[in-house]
């Protein structure tokens, strides 16, 4: 086990029928998430994924933003290149107001299946660049400023998007390639990784780092970015590592629709003494955050083991 993080930041996603359940237990649910120390609400992003499934990542947390107060809302990750970014900004900008202090923007380019890119008209192949001007446009908008664009995604001419978000949100960039390091370093206040050894969460942050000092990057306010560097699982909970992996493994083929195997080796699984186990090597290499996707027998439990998991990384 690692020392103790005193800035580490657990989340999970909410329960996956949460919004079929009456208003009251949805309330009482995430209630108790709160009450066992965890940090903050985090959803995916997709528009028609596999066969149609997905969830717009800012409507969801924007439905999950009255139900408990306490906890903040992650947006790991949005697909901005299937948005505009004004009517993104916007969005962002009316969550922020409604729930202040609270939000995190996570960014990557999905491409998990292409066919979610062409039927929205975009080509799989300008994703990455298309990324980037989107995100550079909903920066300066969010920050205040009028924009001009003219480029062969957006063209458009005083853009402009008020009030600007107080405090500002956060950006994290998410993915696994070279060129999604490259992009967090210019854009962003941390990667959010998947899929990687401990090993490589931490080559990753410092590339990141270094690479933003040598782009002379500060804060907003000009001091030192305050890193927020990450990493997102899915978690497999019960009495031991075989129950843990037999939930999960069931969880994962349904929402990918492709088999377990190739994600095994990154997946935590049992109970949350396993699960701290397995994830304290991240804590140790500099992960200040935890998004952790749990399947579990209950809701309650999954909840409870999460909260667990973090007690045993601060303790």
């Amino acid at each position: 086990m690692t020392g103790p993080n005193p800035t580490l930041r657990v989340g999970i996603t909410p329960p996956r029928d949460l919004f079929s359940l009456p208003h009251a237990e949805q309330r009482t649910l995430l209630a108790a998430a709160a009450d066992a120390g965890l940090d903050h609400l985090f959803t995916a992003d997709h528009v028609s994924f596999r066969g149609g499934s997905g969830v717009d990542g800012i409507v969801h947390l924007a439905a999950l933003s009255g139900l408990e107060p306490r906890l903040g809302l992650y947006l790991g990750v949005h697909l901005l290149a299937l948005r505009h970014p004004l009517v993104a900004a916007r969005q962002l900008a009316e969550l922020a107001s409604v729930a202040p202090g609270r939000l995190t923007y996570g960014v990557g380019v999905g491409g998990e299946d292409r066919h979610e890119f062409e039927v929205c008209g975009i080509d799989p192949a300008t994703r990455g660049r298309r990324t980037d001007a989107a995100l550079e446009i909903v920066q300066r908008l969010l920050a205040g400023e009028q924009v001009d664009w003219n480029d062969e995604f957006f063209r458009f001419e005083e853009g402009l998007i008020r009030p600007s978000p107080m405090p500002s949100i956060p950006v994290i960039v998410g993915g696994r390639s070279d060129v999604a390091l490259k992009r967090a370093a210019r854009f962003s206040e941390g990667w959010l990784a998947a899929w990687c050894s401990a090993r490589r969460l931490a080559e990753g942050m410092a590339f990141v780092e270094h690479e933003a000092a040598a782009l002379g990057r500060t804060a907003p306010d000009g001091e030192p970015i305050a890193w927020q560097h990450g990493i997102q699982l899915w978690v497999g909970i019960g009495d031991d590592p075989a129950q843990g992996r037999m939930h999960v493994a069931e969880g994962m083929k349904n929402f990918y629709r492709m088999p377990f195997e190739p994600f095994e080796r990154y997946t935590p699984v049992g109970s949350a003494a396993d699960i701290a186990e397995f994830m304290a090597p991240y804590v140790a290499a500099g992960a200040s955050v935890l998004n952790l996707t749990p399947v579990g027998n209950d809701r309650a439990t999954e909840i409870e083991t999460i909260g667990e998991v973090k007690r045993l990384l601060l303790a």
